[in-house]
């Protein structure tokens, strides 16, 4: 009974907790919601009928797009390996983890649009500091995510390969890698798709990319001009989604036979 009651105090207070800040936001306000739809309502009117004439420059931003979140993943993932690596409990001592964790946690604590700004101010605006932010931000957060899978092989295949004496790097290479294979890629599409849209956000801050237009569109009110680019992203995220999906299957189903 004791714990069904603490249970219920602590469901009554993050309720609780929940409503105050849906207040403090305004969003409990039905004035306030009220003419925030209506503004929405208007901005979406203004934006039809899409106008088609501008497709082919969206579709070379687009391309240039994909080109950016493409090149920034796979530097992102070529550092993120090395670093899980040594930022992996069962490989390297406490001290070397610690060093690596702490970096890799700084690098996820920066968002991406400001790793845009950093290298727009770096190298200049244009594709370069969008590739590189890119790039940054996928090392943050794939080496987190690939040295947990590392840390989640099965102890017995570890301790089976460890006990013919190799060093560390074999056990990396001939145990770690083929157990932890299917993650790894699985994990590199993901991190594919969703810089897909990180790079259209780094076009907001002259990185290049959709985004470029984007941010033009708005600042000109051309809200026709908007849709149709929005339009465009969307069907590109939704083909890149469906081929990575049917990608990571097969991997699964290769894995599983």
């Amino acid at each position: 009974m004791k714990i069904i009651q603490v249970r219920k105090i602590i469901y009554g207070l993050i309720t609780a907790l929940f409503l105050f800040t849906m207040g403090r936001m305004g969003l409990l306000n039905p004035v306030t919601l009220a003419d925030g739809w209506q503004r929405v309502c208007r901005f979406v009117g203004y934006m039809f009928p899409p106008r088609m004439d501008i497709l082919p420059d969206i579709l070379i931003a687009l391309l240039e797009t994909v080109e950016i979140a493409f090149t920034g993943t796979i530097l992102g993932f070529l550092f993120s390996i090395p670093l899980a690596f040594f930022g992996s409990k069962i490989l390297f001592s406490p001290f070397v983890v610690s060093v690596v964790r702490l970096l890799i946690g700084a690098m996820r604590t920066v968002p991406s649009i400001l790793y845009g700004v950093i290298f727009v101010i770096a190298f200049g605006l244009g594709k370069t500091a969008g590739t590189l932010g890119v790039a940054a931000y996928t090392i943050g957060y794939l080496t987190k995510l690939y040295y947990e899978a590392f840390e989640a092989v099965d102890c017995e295949v570890i301790e089976a390969v460890r006990s013919t004496g190799c060093r560390r790097l074999h056990l990396f290479r001939f145990a770690i890698i083929p157990e932890s294979a299917n993650t790894i890629i699985s994990q590199l599409l993901f991190m594919f798709e969703y810089n897909i849209r990180a790079s259209a956000i780094m076009g907001f801050v002259g990185a290049g990319g959709i985004g470029y237009y984007m941010l033009g569109y708005i600042e000109m009110l051309q809200y026709q001009h908007l849709f149709t680019t929005l339009l465009a992203t969307l069907v590109c995220v939704m083909v890149i989604d469906s081929i990575s999906l049917r990608v990571r299957s097969k991997i699964l189903d290769t894995e599983k036979k």
